[in-house]
Parts: structure tokens; sequence; C-alpha cells
């Protein structure tokens, strides 16, 4: 999967949403007429046209040349190349496309800011979660996990202007993990922007590989859940997760291991009052 680094370029909403299209699906632009491209985006043809010049090439022919040469020594490029055999079963969601979910996902995952993320979450003062919609089942997730470490881990369980109640307790070292998935939602913006004032340290999740808001958040982390016209996995999300989960209990393990024991612990010591 290549990387066309289009946060150096000063795209429209228009050419963000190309942008991002183009990223997650290389090998079918390759074979794409700029049309094609065009209503898959939901833009005009035109807009596509001009698109190539905008971000360094002198149109599509020139830009498919470029990835070609790019694939052609590329082992990851090999790989993609490669067919894979489609299952036969009725269901929609198949282990092929689940693997190709998390495929993509761990392909994009930026080393540099997964640890950075990890960082911020180790230190952090108290950690607050905003899961709303399709990510709150990811965000009890998270603090059911978090919390065996010992950390301050906390839900917003406000919506609408009711958040601002809990704002106002947010400090400097305190950590927010935010969900943006196909679009940011009005509380996630106020979250971001009210950063800006307080300077604590925000988690971005979502799923656009290219976004007007990719650098609003102190670290963004993408996990893919299909196409914008298709069912939206959370296997994805829940992978990237559990790594986040994993990872922060490796950064202190003795500590964590020792609470984990005492948990156990306590389950055997009161299993008869509270069977699980």
């Amino acid at each position: 999967m290549l990387s066309f680094q289009w946060e150096h370029y000063s795209l429209t909403e228009s050419q963000i949403r190309i942008a991002d299209y183009i990223q997650k699906h290389q090998q079918q632009v390759l074979l794409s007429t700029e049309k094609e491209i065009a209503e898959e985006v939901g833009v005009s043809i035109a807009t596509v046209s001009r698109f190539w010049n905008k971000v360094g090439f002198v149109n599509l022919k020139a830009f498919k040349h470029a990835v070609r040469e790019e694939l052609a020594v590329s082992p990851a490029g090999k790989m993609k190349n490669v067919k894979k055999k489609g299952l036969k079963q009725n269901i929609y969601l198949t282990l092929e496309k689940s693997v190709e979910l998390l495929q993509e996902t761990i392909e994009h995952i930026d080393p540099q800011k997964f640890n950075s993320a990890i960082e911020l979450l180790q230190h952090a003062e108290n950690i607050y979660v905003l899961a709303q919609g399709p990510s709150k089942g990811l965000g009890e997730l998270l603090v059911y996990r978090i919390r065996r470490f010992g950390k301050s881990i906390h839900t917003f369980q406000c919506q609408g202007n009711e958040l601002f109640e809990e704002m106002i307790h947010l400090k400097r070292n305190d950590v927010v993990i935010l969900f943006g998935f196909a679009r940011l939602l009005p509380e996630v913006k106020v979250l971001l922007q009210f950063q800006r004032e307080i300077h604590y340290h925000t988690i971005l999740i979502t799923d656009q590989l290219v976004a007007d808001y990719s650098h609003s958040a102190t670290v963004t982390l993408f996990a893919s859940r299909g196409d914008a016209n298709e069912f939206h996995s959370m296997i994805a999300p829940t992978l990237l997760l559990e790594n986040i989960m994993v990872s922060l209990g490796m950064r202190e393990e003795d500590k964590n291991i020792e609470r984990l024991e005492q948990l156990t612990e306590v389950r055997k010591r009161f299993a008869k009052e509270l069977p699980r």
C-alpha cells in the first residue's frame, strides 16, 4: 500500500474525498476512468480532472504510470496483485472480507503514532472516552479493560450542550479518546476545539485516511470499516483498540500483572456471593 502524503497539499473538501478514495482503492483506481472515479466519490468528472494537477500530476494517465512504477518493485504491491479466492457462504461479512478490513488497518498503522498514543495513555492523569452511536460498544470495552490497569478512565455520559458540564473538569494532563467514523459529530468537534484552550491531549480513531480533521487531534489512528456504500464492520476498530489495551498493559507489566492477580483472588473469594 503506497502512501501519497496528501497532507502536503492544500485540498478542497471534494479533493479530500477523492484522495481518501484513491488511498483506499489504489488497485481499483489503476483500472478506472475519471468518470468511474467521479461516480464512486460523488463528484463531477471536471473535479477529478483538476485533482491530478493539484497533487503534482499532469493527468490520470501520469498518476497511473507513477503508481505502477512504484508497485512494480514493491513487495506489498506484488502481494496486492495476488488473486484471492472468494468464499461461497451466503453471508455478507465473509472471512475474506474481514481479513481485508484487518489487513487495510494493519497496513496503515503508523508505529510512531501508535507509540505516541500509548505514551499519552500511560502518563495521563485521567482518561476520558467519548463514544456515541456505533462506537459506544468500543468505548465500553476500552473503559472495562483499561480500568484493570489502575487507570482513571471515564466515559462522557452527556451529549449535546450537557457535555459542557463534564468539559469543565478537563485538565492539561488528561487524555480524551474520540471516534470519528465517516464524519465528526458536533461533540467531537467541540472537544477538539476546546483542546486548544486547555491543552489536554486527544486520540482520534477514524476510518478516514484523508480528512480535513486529521491533524486536529494530538494523535490520529486509522481503522477500516469498509467502503462508504457498504455495511460498516467494527472488526478492525476492535483489533486496533485491543492492541492499544495490550500495549498499554505491557508498559508496566509487573504492576499490571499484580493487579490482575488481585482481581483473580477477589473473584475466588466472593465467587459464591457474586457468581459469574
